[in-house]
C-alpha cells in the first residue's frame, strides 16, 4: 500500500460541513498530531471549555489537535454507569464544539446505524477496540467517506489488524488510522509492546498510541476500571520514540470528577508540557 496521507477537518460539501481553520495533517511522513478530549460528553459547557483549551495548547505547541469525546459509552463495566447524552444530544454538542472552537472533531460509534448520522457532524469516526472485528460497523464507517480510526483490540496481535484495514479498504476508503492501546496480560492488566507500532505502520497507515487507555486496569475495581494515570506521560514519550505518528490522550480539568475513566484520564494541565517534550522526541527520531 502507498503511504497514507490526508487531512482531518477539511469539511464535506455534500453534508454541508465547512472546513475548520486548521485541518490536521495525518500521515506516515506527517507531523506529530494529537487526539484529545474527555472520555465522555458530560455536558456542553465542559466540552467547550476543554476544546478551547486544546485550541490554545495546539497554537502554543504547534501540534495539530483533534477533539474527541463519546456520545455513548456502550461498553461500561456496570449497568448503572453514566453512558453519555446519547446520539441526538451528543451530535448537537459536538457540532457546537466544532462550530464555536473551529477544531476538528472525532467520536466513536458502536452500531452501523450510527455511522452516517455521526458523519454529518464529525470529521473522523472511531471504532472502539472491542468492536474492531465487527464487519458491518467497519463498513458502515468506511462508506461515509470520513477518515476512520480503528483502535486495536486488546485481544489482537498487531499483524491481525490487516483484516480490519482490508475491510475498510474494500469499501473504497483508505483514510485509515490505527491506534495501539495495550494488550491483555492476564486479569485486570494491560501491557504495551512498543514494537506493535512499527508492525502496524507496515500495513501502510499512520499509527497512534493511546497513552491513557494503556494505563487502564480493566475491571480492576470490580464495577469499574482502575488505572495509573501518572504512567501515561511515560508511555506517551516512549511511543513517540518508538515511531508513533500521533497520540491519543483523554484529558479533563478535574480527572477525579470525570464520569468515565476517572482513574486514567489525564489532567489537562499536564498536556502542554508533555506535548512539547513529545514534539522534541519526534523531531529527534525523525532526524
Amino acid at each position: 500500500m502507498n503511504k497514507a496521507s490526508f487531512k482531518i477537518g477539511t469539511g464535506d460539501s455534500k453534508k454541508g460541513l465547512r472546513a475548520v481553520a486548521n485541518p490536521v495533517e495525518v500521515g506516515l511522513d506527517g507531523p506529530l498530531f494529537l487526539m484529545a478530549g474527555p472520555c465522555i460528553i458530560e455536558n456542553r459547557t465542559g466540552c467547550l471549555d476543554i476544546a478551547k483549551r486544546l485550541v490554545e495548547i495546539g497554537h502554543r505547541t504547534g501540534v495539530g489537535i483533534i477533539f474527541k469525546a463519546s456520545f455513548d459509552k456502550a461498553n461500561r463495566t456496570d449497568i448503572s454507569s453514566f453512558r453519555g447524552p446519547g446520539l441526538k444530544k451528543g451530535m448537537e454538542i459536538l457540532a457546537a464544539v466544532r462550530r464555536e472552537t473551529d477544531i476538528p472533531v472525532m467520536t466513536d460509534v458502536h452500531e452501523p446505524s450510527q455511522a452516517e448520522v455521526a458523519a454529518e457532524v464529525v470529521d473522523c469516526l472511531q471504532i472502539p477496540a472491542f468492536l474492531c472485528r465487527q464487519t458491518d460497523l467497519l463498513c458502515a464507517c468506511a462508506q461515509t467517506g470520513k477518515p476512520v480510526n480503528i483502535k486495536k483490540g486488546q485481544f489482537l496481535s498487531p499483524g491481525e489488524m490487516k483484516n480490519a484495514v482490508n475491510k475498510i479498504c474494500s469499501c473504497g476508503n483508505e483514510k485509515i488510522i490505527l491506534t495501539e492501546r495495550g494488550t491483555f496480560f492476564g486479569y485486570n492488566r494491560l501491557v504495551n509492546d512498543m514494537t506493535a507500532i512499527e508492525a502496524m505502520k507496515k500495513l501502510g497507515f499512520p499509527v497512534v498510541f493511546d497513552a491513557t487507555h494503556s494505563v487502564q486496569q480493566p475491571g480492576g475495581l470490580g464495577n469499574a476500571s482502575a488505572g495509573r494515570r501518572e504512567m501515561a506521560p511515560i508511555l506517551a514519550k516512549a511511543a513517540v520514540a518508538a515511531g508513533a505518528n500521533g497520540l491519543f490522550i483523554e484529558v479533563h480539568p478535574e480527572p477525579e470528577k470525570s464520569k468515565s475513566d476517572a482513574a486514567t484520564i489525564m489532567p489537562i494541565d499536564w498536556l502542554e508540557d508533555l506535548l512539547k517534550v513529545c514534539k522534541e522526541i519526534f523531531r529527534i527520531v525523525r532526524g
